[in-house]
């Protein structure tokens, strides 16, 4: 019969510590694992409910108003003339030949005196006739005007300094245009001249209609030599122009051109 020996060493407990020591890194892995996770949704979404600090609800954006652009000052409407309609060319034919008379027997006579009519002549310096208004333009200088006057009124801050023309324009019950084109055109002191402005732009006169039209920074003499005209929209005369003269005293250095409507 074999003999065995049998060895009845129990487990060392070295084994059994080293097992728990692996259960326990597991379990650190395990836990490593999971909050690097964790870590990674907070960074990636901070809102996620993982987070304990979760960032502020940012405020709404500010709403600005919208820029709405603002209308322009629209002028009154002014008269405008009706385009006139050119006459039609037409062709005249051209007389057939006449054919020479034959001769005849003549006689001499004696014409008859012609009684010729009076000459009509034109007295030197004597004033030419204007056009009637009921015919002519609908805006005719306003009575009194052309007149000169002192600038010292209306621009005390030049003092003498100034020279130019003003005036209002009146429609058929009498009111004062705003929104007329008034034109001022010639030679003064051997420079040209040449403006367009709108009545009820100047706030000088103190009273709404009022042009006018800077002419110089000192009062000079000049005869006929400047007018002013009012136009329409086209450009088309509405006035004939009117011609003033100016002069070289700060008593009469603002010249006054009034424009009333007769038709």
């Amino acid at each position: 019969m074999d003999t065995f020996d049998y060895d009845d060493q129990t487990r060392s407990p070295r084994n059994i510590s080293a097992m728990i020591w692996n259960v326990l890194t597991a379990l650190v892995l395990l836990v490593v694992l999971c909050v690097v996770i964790g870590f990674l949704m907070t960074f990636t979404n901070p809102n996620a409910q993982l987070n304990p600090f979760p960032p502020p609800t940012l405020p709404a954006l500010l709403a600005f108003p919208t820029a709405t652009a603002t209308p322009h000052l629209v002028l009154p409407p002014t008269w405008t003339a009706s385009p006139t309609v050119e006459p039609t060319l037409t062709f005249t034919p051209e007389p057939s030949p006449t054919p020479l008379p034959s001769e005849t027997p003549f006689s001499l006579f004696t014409a008859s005196p012609t009684i010729a009519g009076p000459t009509v002549g034109v007295t030197p310096g004597a004033p030419t006739a204007t056009g009637s208004p009921a015919g002519g333009m609908p805006f005719v200088v306003g009575p009194g005007t052309p007149v000169g006057t002192s600038s010292l009124t209306f621009h005390p801050e030049a003092g003498c300094n100034w020279l130019g023309v003003a005036g209002q324009v009146f429609d058929l019950s009498g009111a004062p245009v705003s929104g007329q084109q008034v034109r001022i055109g010639g030679v003064l002191a051997g420079a040209p001249v040449d403006g367009l402005t709108l009545t009820g732009l100047t706030t000088a006169y103190g009273t709404v209609g009022f042009y006018e039209f800077p002419m110089g920074d000192k009062p000079v003499a000049s005869q006929q030599s400047v007018w002013v005209q009012l136009i329409d929209q086209g450009g088309l005369p509405m006035s004939d122009k009117i011609y003033f003269d100016t002069f070289d005293n700060c008593d009469k250095n603002l010249i006054f051109v009034n424009f009333k409507q007769v038709r």
